[in-house]
């Protein structure tokens, strides 16, 4: 068992006051789930997602790819079906009780290549500021394999927040993102510090904290204590 957070070798000091506003990703960091395997599964395609969902994530494929290879394989699930997955995705642990407590300080958003059906919902039961996510195309109560956006590319994230801070009036320097996969890539780069939570591989070399267990209220203690994340390599946590 792992107890986050972990420091990573590219620490930098943060939260010295500038910092206002806090963009997360969904699948797999507010939400304990992987909305589009979840769907495949109602698809009865589920094994087949779920790998190119993995290989994706890793950033082995191609996001934008992946994505729509994947949604294809939804074409013809019963919209109804789709808004009974979107109602029954799990919050990750401790979400709401993060969210309650940043909402005392910052703005909060939700940038997700996955969708607005789940994504909507999401951002209502937690209060989140800001949402942005693709939209899964229907006709006649079915989806049709399509998917349109404005995160379907892989380094789509980016602008998303650029976007966000400028509604903000604060640049990118000034927020703190957090994600899980090789899509959130862009959006580490562009912010002033990042938190890979429950994250591939591919994200640690450029997050500045990293927290292995799935229990979002270890970030709490990192942005209250207006911590510092050391450049240790190779830090392992303990049981």
């Amino acid at each position: 068992m792992s107890l986050g957070p972990i420091n990573s070798r590219n620490g930098r000091l943060f939260c010295n006051g500038s910092a206002i506003l806090i963009v997360f990703d969904m699948d797999g960091t507010l939400v304990d789930a992987e909305t589009i395997d979840e769907l495949a599964k109602a698809a009865n395609v589920g094994d087949l997602v779920a790998s190119l969902t993995k290989r994706a994530m890793r950033g082995e494929i191609d996001f934008e790819d992946a994505l729509r290879e994947r949604v294809r394989l939804l074409k013809g699930l019963k919209v109804e079906e789709v808004n009974r997955v979107a109602l029954n995705i799990p919050l990750m642990k401790g979400a709401t009780e993060l969210i309650k407590e940043l909402k005392k300080e910052y703005k909060v958003a939700m940038v997700s290549g996955g969708f607005t059906i789940v994504a909507t919902e999401v951002a209502r039961k937690l209060g989140v500021d800001y949402t942005v996510a693709n939209e899964l195309i229907t006709k006649n109560g079915f989806l049709t394999g399509e998917v349109v956006g404005p995160l379907v590319r892989q380094n789509s994230k980016s602008g998303a927040l650029q976007e966000i801070a400028r509604q903000e009036g604060i640049h990118t320097e000034d927020c703190i993102v957090i994600g899980d996969g090789a899509n959130d890539i862009s959006m580490f780069e562009a912010a002033g510090f990042s938190i890979a939570f429950n994250a591939n591989p591919i994200l640690y070399d450029i997050a500045d904290v990293i927290i292995t267990k799935k229990d979002l209220t270890l970030v709490l203690p990192i942005l209250q204590g207006g911590a510092y994340a050391k450049r240790i390599a190779g830090k392992k946590s303990t049981a």
